[in-house]
């Protein structure tokens, strides 16, 4: 970006007094346009025992299998975004959700929240973001087709976790970072 989102001056990127990180700055009106991570928010969506995923049909990494995700929308909750992500990308309807994971992806400047949920009649179709979604059992998941890092540290949580937790048990919160490392890849 090279303009300024207030009055549209040419900004420049530096240092504000008293700030540590660079920002773009408008020398005309002052204005510092602050880039702040974006959360990304979705469901491991559970039916007999099975797991929805979907293939992706946009980028990044199209063709790929994830859990439904997608960026939170102002306005909406962590767990309204994943209810509409589900929708979006699988026409499902995710129910009672319970928060499950959580990672920080600092060097992309993304934030994943993830609900553990159920699936509304055990129904679901193919919604537009997506080429193909279906149930998958832990011997049928496609690993080295798995989309993101932060959905296959959340598959292998959910099936460790699913052989520890009673009937009546709740499921842990797991909260991560992902390092650079990873071959992370923007959502």
């Amino acid at each position: 970006m090279a303009y300024c989102l207030q009055c549209g001056h040419q900004a420049e990127h530096k240092i504000p007094e008293g700030d540590h990180n660079p920002r773009l700055v408008c020398p005309n009106c002052h204005y510092i346009h602050y880039e702040n991570p974006k959360v990304i928010c979705g469901a491991i969506v559970i039916h007999q025992d099975k797991v929805l995923l979907c293939r992706r049909a946009i980028e990044p990494r199209y063709g790929y299998w994830t859990l439904p995700a997608g960026f939170m929308e102002i306005g909406e909750t962590m767990a309204e975004g994943a209810a509409r992500e589900t929708i979006e990308e699988a026409a499902a309807i995710a129910i009672k959700p319970n928060l499950y994971c959580l990672y920080d992806i600092p060097h992309i400047g993304q934030i994943y929240v993830l609900y553990l949920t159920e699936l509304k009649d055990g129904e679901f179709d193919v919604g537009p973001e997506s080429l193909e979604c279906a149930l998958f059992e832990e011997d049928e998941i496609p690993w080295d087709e798995i989309a993101f890092e932060a959905v296959k540290r959340t598959l292998k949580h959910y099936f460790k976790d699913r052989q520890t937790i009673s009937d009546h048990g709740s499921f842990p919160i797991h909260q991560e970072s992902i390092p650079k490392d990873k071959g992370i890849k923007r959502y």
